[in-house]
């Protein structure tokens, strides 16, 4: 970390820096989203079923109440039946209002950041319990921003309700002279607008909070140059670890190949520059099949092994070249070169006097 202190965070973060972050509850999340949505949900909850509930309630207080003569609770068995009738009877009558508002509450959240859990974001964090930690928090950026999202919040809910009200204030010297019923659909009919204006604000407020949620969570995964190196080294490994691989890999390959070069039929240069060893097993093999090859220094450590071990070398320029390009270690000899390297090979076996074998 010293190494990386003096640097500028500039570079977004990588997937693994992402990862990392969501495993521990790090989420571009905005709260005013499940909020506006949970509050248009009641609204219209309200709006359309508002007139049921309030029968279905008045339908609750009155029996209650018209049948307490009838009411026996001489016993702990009979107050306690009451008492499961009368749970009973709320929870059916504010499951409809609840049921949508929980629903909605889910989905704001889940809209935004998927639904995964962690066990490391569920832990209790004692940290969170530091009084000077909590102080930073209070004088924390998010925190005056938290503060002016609440202020406008309220200059909007009261700015909103002033200039309905206002346009209701005609009506106010009337209300004296309304039943129960009218006052109710007045006071119904200005509710319902103000909530309603209400929510419009508050949930265009919830998508320009959430935009700032997105940018302020792209800002604090960013990472400085030096960290981004860091972690494609542990991702992908120490360059020099796998330069180091690379050179053992390609050390084993070429004593392997190497060890073919005695067991070859015959090795084609052109002269100095390439060497294609060959081997051929009619029994086993198709074609003759490429066991090892090299230019340079490699194609003069060929040939050594071949004078070592008295294997025919014979100089081909145009074979040797062709057979370079067009084979790879451990292919069969391309079929347009069946011709020329049988040939080859025919000379060799009247060399060895298998010709009649």
């Amino acid at each position: 970390m010293a190494e990386t202190s003096g640097q500028e965070r500039t570079e977004r973060a990588t997937g693994k820096r992402r990862q990392e972050a969501r495993r521990r509850g790090q989420v571009a999340l905005s709260r005013e989203i499940p909020s506006a949505l949970i509050l248009m949900t009641a609204l219209g909850v309200f709006h359309f079923a508002g007139s049921g509930i309030f029968e279905r309630c008045r339908a609750l207080v009155g029996g209650f109440f018209g049948n307490l003569h009838t009411l026996r609770l001489a016993t702990i068995a009979e107050a306690g039946a009451l008492a499961d009738a009368l749970f009973e009877t709320v929870m059916l009558l504010l499951l409809p209002v609840f049921l949508p508002l929980l629903v909605v509450g889910f989905i704001g959240n889940v809209v935004q950041i998927g639904f995964e859990a962690h066990a490391e974001a569920l832990a209790p964090k004692f940290s969170k319990l530091n009084p000077v930690a909590g102080i930073k928090r209070l004088v924390s950026l998010r925190s005056l921003v938290e503060l002016v999202k609440s202020i406008l919040k309220i200059l909007i809910v009261g700015g909103i309700a002033y200039a309905v009200v206002s346009g209701f204030l005609k009506d106010f010297p009337a209300l004296v002279r309304y039943d129960l019923v009218a006052l109710w659909t007045f006071t119904h009919r200005a509710a319902f607008k103000i909530i309603f204006y209400v929510c419009l604000a508050l949930l265009a407020l919830a998508v320009l909070d959430y935009l700032y949620q997105r940018w302020q969570y792209e800002q604090s995964l960013k990472m400085t140059k030096q960290e981004v190196k860091d972690e494609r080294k542990q991702s992908e490994g120490d360059p020099k670890v796998k330069a180091r691989i690379r050179s053992l890999q390609r050390q084993t390959a070429y004593h392997r190949m190497m060890a073919e070069v005695p067991k070859a039929d015959v090795v084609i240069t052109n002269p100095t520059h390439l060497a294609v060893a060959l081997k051929f097993r009619s029994e086993e093999m198709p074609a003759p099949q490429v066991v090892a090859k090299g230019a340079g220094t490699i194609a003069e450590r060929i040939r050594e092994t071949a004078r070592e071990h008295d294997v025919p070398i014979v100089e081909n320029k145009p074979l040797a070249q062709a057979l370079f390009k067009m084979a790879e270690l451990g292919d069969y000899v391309p079929v347009e070169l069946y011709r020329a390297v049988a040939e080859v090979l025919a000379y060799i076996y009247r060399l060895k006097g298998k010709l009649g074998a």
